[in-house]
């Protein structure tokens, strides 16, 4: 049995020494801390040869009695030495809170890290459209892997569902814009033209626009949340582990249901804000319904409808792919369904605004003014 861990001082020529005998572990280790603390005075080294045994215990004991006291360490074997020196880098300091920055240098990272983001989330959505063109091809040359159930669920959940949210925020719009239209035009006598203001701005702006950010918010977040969970319960691995494409089963359906949904909602929201602003001006401005559409019909040219039809497709496109990417590229971690569902809906927003602001510089050039 070793014998328990001890000390005794000694004074050579070079100074007091300390030699530590016997075993430095925990189990031997007793009140060597205590005795310790009691040495007074300078020491000159600490001596290990006569220590049998020595653990991370000892070697901390050891290492700190010769950092306060000044002492040069001698005699430890090479085992002994190497556990010393590890304990010794282990107990350096760690610096809990950062630095702070200069204000300049953290705005210049955060907008150079919000610019990386956007450039990966841009190249991505690009990967994620090229996969889903793949796989619509795919489709193409085997029309029976196409799920037609599937595209007509999403019919009912992007379309059909939202009938009633969209129809009401349209006629609020369109009694909005009516009104303040008259409030501006009655300083000019020209409150007649409230008629042009509510027929062309909803056909050509606002009706398939707010459209769009309803269906980003409703159908986009469902698809990212939806997708997400499927991602983090492994169901996607296990189709494509059954020969499943996820692309096929999932995100084209998804897509597809966005298409065609979205021209239909967008002309159904332009004319329930049309309705809406026609009631306003039978009620406040004396203007009857008959007039009314008789004035739009003179007014509005067949292009807005066109303008509005043309981009309601590629903003539901944008919206559904996504929502289903952002869902695709959830992690293993139930904080990540949330995150990027949030994500789906402000980048779907953006998109599309920034989209149609294309789609404006467009129209205006080919002359559809």
């Amino acid at each position: 049995m070793t014998a328990p861990a001890d000390f005794v001082e000694e004074t050579d020529a070079g100074g007091r020494v300390v030699r530590f005998t016997g075993s430095l572990t925990l189990a031997r280790v007793r009140d060597l801390p205590d005795r310790l603390k009691a040495v007074d005075g300078p020491v000159a080294t600490v001596d290990l040869s006569r220590a049998e045994r020595i653990d991370t215990i000892g070697a901390y004991l050891v290492s700190r009695f010769a950092e306060e006291r000044g002492a040069k360490l001698t005699g430890a074997s090479p085992e002994a030495q190497h556990l010393i020196d590890e304990v010794d880098r282990a107990h350096e300091p760690v610096q809990v809170r950062p630095d702070p920055k200069p204000s300049f240098q953290r705005v210049l990272e955060e907008i150079g890290a919000a610019t990386s983001t956007a450039g990966r989330t841009l190249l991505g959505l690009l990967a994620f459209f090229g996969a889903m063109v793949v796989s619509a091809g795919s489709v193409i040359r085997h029309p029976r892997r196409f799920r037609w159930n599937a595209v007509i669920q999403r019919f009912e959940v992007v379309g059909v569902s939202a009938l009633g949210i969209i129809g009401l925020m349209s006629f609020l719009i369109g009694i909005v814009i009516a009104q303040q239209g008259a409030v501006q035009l009655a300083a000019y006598g020209a409150e007649f033209l409230t008629i042009n203001l509510i027929g062309r701005i909803t056909l050509r702006e606002l009706g398939v626009l707010m459209t769009a950010i309803m269906v980003a918010g409703r159908s986009g977040s469902s698809f990212a949340a939806q997708l997400g969970t499927m991602k983090l319960t492994e169901e996607i691995d296990a189709m494509r582990t059954i020969g499943v494409s996820p692309m096929e089963a999932l995100v084209l359906p998804r897509v597809l249901a966005s298409v065609i949904m979205m021209p239909l909602l967008g002309m159904y929201a332009s004319l329930i804000a049309i309705v809406g602003g026609g009631i306003f001006c039978w009620i406040s401005l004396d203007i009857p319904p008959v007039s009314f559409v008789q004035r739009l019909r003179e007014v509005v040219p067949i292009t807005d409808l066109y303008v509005g039809l043309v981009k309601a497709p590629v903003f539901g496109a944008i919206i559904a792919l996504t929502g289903c990417y952002q869902g695709m590229n959830v992690e293993n971690d139930a904080e990540q369904v949330g995150l990027r569902t949030t994500a789906a809906v402000v980048q779907g927003i953006f998109l599309v605004i920034v989209i149609d602001a294309f789609f404006a510089v467009f129209f205006e050039r080919i002359g559809w003014i």
